[in-house]
């Protein structure tokens, strides 16, 4: 854990430019991949507290390049909490 802002070390950082990806059991949870970049002006990385979550999931604020749809119609979103599971950093 970073003692700075109590966020495990493992946290993308903000600014972290991400590829948004969909689940691999089934199209979502948006309608297309595509790209972001982290940003922590609304909050910080928060741990994930659905049942769903797996041990040590954050959720993190997402400010998308371009508007998006999830995967139900609804938007278009410029930025969205996105969970870590969904999120590759890029290169």
């Amino acid at each position: 854990m970073s003692e700075e802002n109590d966020l495990p070390d493992s946290a993308l950082p903000a600014g972290t430019r991400v590829k948004v990806i969909h689940d691999p059991e089934w199209e979502g949870p948006w309608r297309d991949e595509f790209f972001g970049t982290v940003d922590y002006t609304p909050e910080p990385p928060a741990p994930v507290t659905l049942s769903s979550a797996r041990p040590g999931e954050l959720v993190y604020w997402v400010r998308f390049d371009e508007s998006q749809y999830d995967a139900d119609g609804d938007g278009p979103y410029r930025t969205a909490q996105v969970w870590d599971r969904y999120l590759v950093a890029e290169q």
